[in-house]
Formats: structure tokens, sequence, C-alpha cells
């Protein structure tokens, strides 16, 4: 028993620390994409707010209107 909860315990905290990484990764990534597009700073740093408070609904909004 002691065993199940410590491995249970591992992946408690793993996965979350996992997607705190790719949340990381997709505003970092976000705010070089807007850069390499030729866009500004400030826009840029629109883009990494918008990923940073609104990770699925930034990215996807993020997607469509990057290729305009």
């Amino acid at each position: 028993m002691g065993t199940a909860v410590g491995i249970i315990g591992i992946f408690g905290l793993l996965i979350p620390l996992l997607l705190f990484g790719l949340h990381i990764a997709i505003c970092v990534w976000g705010y070089r994409d807007a850069q390499a597009r030729g866009r500004s700073s400030e826009y840029a740093l629109l883009i990494v707010l918008g990923l940073l408070f609104f990770p699925v609904v930034g990215l996807i909004v993020y997607l469509l209107i990057r290729n305009n």
C-alpha cells in the first residue's frame, strides 16, 4: 500500500510540473514566433500575456490570427 501511494504521489507532482513546463514553452514560442514574423515587441508581449492567462483559448486565437 505504501508503494502505491508513493507512485501516485510522484505522478501527482510530475504531471503538473510537465504541464507547467509546456505552458511556459508555449508562451516562449508565441513570443519568438511573433518576433520572427516581424511584429513589434508590444504585440509579442500581448501574445505572451494572452497565452499566459488563457493558455488553451489564447493558443487557438493566436494560431488563427498569426497568418494575417
